[in-house]
């Protein structure tokens, strides 16, 4: 085994990297006030493009109902811009359009963008599509890189300005003929495989063929239309369009990173450092190729840095649920704070620090959070911590394990029991090699220290103050049954010196606990007891009853009959 991956690792050196170069490009003056700050203080403005970036990128896109069911998704979400496809594309992306006008399903506040290239026919269709859209962007693009210059299109840079000027000047003159209330849009598509100089003059020719206002602002988007560089670069490169570009108080400067390098959040957080105002993405970052920026993750970033982000992800199992369903595709368990694993703890050490850090968050009612490994609290998203948190298999530790029985069950375990169980509950998930779920941690509790009902039970206990206390108890022991009379120093004791004086068994109690099994005035008592034999060997019982004495005394006679059974 060991020859043939040395001969594997041989044969797959990767010499190939030679023919890969530096494919971006630093502005002619770099710009590094963004470093100087270090956070995003308020929330970019959204626009979501599932619906259209996100669409065109599944295996099957989405059916008109399951567009419309998104839709509506996202809006409940709070996004008020949302692209909403490429009606010129395809039959089902003109129907959804419509469908959303026709039927009033826009709301108000709301404003719907589309997507045409920079060709009058796909402009003319695009605007039959709008036609009647109570608020709606135009957004119009033609690529501008390099490489697509030499390669894709074989045109000089003037002609591809003139790409640009021609679309720019086809949607003014179809705005003034269709009814509706529209603003515009433009991409440098490919902008980061572009000269900053050169995005720059080609969108200043656009801004200026449509003479922003301030009640009529142009979103200049720029996209990472494919990522080539580190994201420093991308922040500098948008604030030199930011620091440069004509009449920038009536321009919205909006970026639309893709993950080609795994940057997308990163470029977006930086490129919002350095000026930027909005944020176009999709929900869980689906998109063409690696995706489009992960706005869940973008936006609980801000949210964990206590910025309000605008957006509400506080249900996110339901906006999974949905996302899933409709688009076919899968959340990663550990994609940021969506995925079905990103807050579960299954390392021992991690339990407990979560645990001990919970605990003295509600010891010191802290207002603010600050529970090592949880970035954010889980509850905020949706998430419980029984389950969702604390997960139980063969890593995990007693802390983990005591702490699940304490918050969904109510059990508060003495240490060194919970030592003891959290041990026992590793074996059984070691040996079959799976998750030990919450249900099946506490069917194990209460099977191994609750219902643990013979060879000895006790049907009744009566008692008289004398010498100490005086306890009558009716039994049964191998299934014969008696009356034990007993003194001690107390109910518990007492019960105990009776069960010894008939049973002729050997134990010492140890320790005694008991608590509230829940809160209110109906609430059981749980009471843990500590039994040691002969030979000095642990054992442990666990009672719950209304009455705090009788439950000591189920606890009691739960480790009696464990004490017997193991010697057997």
């Amino acid at each position: 085994g060991a020859t043939k991956l040395m001969k594997y690792k041989a044969c797959t050196t990767m010499e190939n990297w030679k023919k890969y170069e530096k494919t971006y490009f630093m502005p002619p003056e770099p710009c590094y006030d963004w470093v100087k700050k270090d956070s995003i203080d308020k929330a970019p403005i959204w626009c979501s493009v599932d619906l259209r970036d996100g669409n065109q990128a599944l295996i099957e896109p989405m059916s008109l109902d399951e567009k419309l069911e998104f839709f509506q998704l996202l809006v409940d979400v709070g996004f008020k811009m949302i692209e909403v496809g490429f009606p010129a594309a395809s039959e089902t992306e003109y129907q959804f359009l419509r469908t959303l006008i026709e039927q009033n399903m826009i709301p108000d506040d709301v404003t719907i963008q589309v997507l045409t290239q920079a060709r009058e026919h796909i402009i003319k269709k695009t605007f039959e599509a709008v036609k009647g859209a109570p608020h709606a962007i135009i957004h119009v693009y033609n690529s501008t890189s390099v490489a697509q210059r030499e390669q894709v299109f074989r045109k000089s840079k003037q002609e591809i300005i003139d790409i640009a000027v021609s679309g720019a000047k086809l949607c003014k003159q179809y705005r003034e003929q269709t009814e509706g209330n529209f603003r515009f849009e433009y991409s440098p598509e490919s902008f980061t495989g572009t000269e900053p100089e050169f995005a720059l003059e080609i969108s200043n020719a656009v801004i200026d063929i449509w003479q922003p206002t301030p009640e009529d602002k142009v979103i200049l988007n720029l996209p990472v239309t494919v990522s080539h560089s580190m994201p420093h670069i991308y922040a500098n490169q948008v604030e030199y369009m930011c620091e440069n570009v004509n009449n920038r108080e009536n321009v919205i400067i909006s970026l639309h990173p893709h993950n080609d390098r795994g940057c997308a959040v990163a470029d977006s957080e930086m490129g919002l450092l350095a000026g930027a105002d909005r944020i176009e993405g999709t929900l869980f970052g689906n998109g063409e190729r690696t995706g489009n920026v992960d706005i869940v993750t973008l936006a609980l970033n801000m949210y964990s840095q206590g910025v309000d982000p605008e957006l509400d992800f506080s249900n996110i199992p339901e906006i999974t649920e949905v996302y899933q369903r409709v688009t076919r595709m899968h959340v990663y368990e550990r994609q940021p704070y969506s995925g079905q694993l990103v807050f579960a703890a299954f390392s021992g050490s991690h339990q407990d620090a979560i645990a001990k850090g919970m605990k003295w968050r509600e010891e010191k009612k802290c207002d603010k959070w600050t529970v090592p490994y949880l970035p954010i609290d889980p509850k905020d998203v949706g998430r419980e911590y029984e389950g969702d948190v604390i997960r139980i298999n063969s890593q995990s530790g007693k802390g983990g394990i005591g702490y699940l029985l304490e918050t969904k069950y109510g059990f508060n375990l003495p240490k060194k029991m919970r030592e003891i169980f959290g041990y026992h509950v590793k074996d059984i998930s070691d040996k079959a090699h799976k998750e030990h779920l919450p249900d099946e941690v506490y069917k194990t509790f209460t099977d191994n220290y609750v219902n643990v009902t013979s060879p000895l039970e006790v049907t009744e206990a009566h008692y008289v103050q004398i010498n100490g206390i005086e306890a009558t108890v009716s039994m049964i022991y191998n299934g014969k049954s008696a009356v034990a009379t007993d003194c001690g120093n107390g109910r518990l004791d007492a019960v105990s010196n009776a069960i010894k004086s008939y049973t002729g068994l050997y134990y010492k109690i140890e320790k005694y606990e008991e608590h509230a099994l829940k809160n209110g005035s109906n609430a059981q008592a749980v009471s843990y007891v500590e039994i040691s034999d002969k030979n000095a060997k642990s054992y442990w019982g666990t009672g719950i009853d209304n009455d705090i004495v009788t439950s000591s005394i189920k606890a009691l006679i739960r480790a009696v009959n464990i004490m017997v059974k193991s010697d057997k």
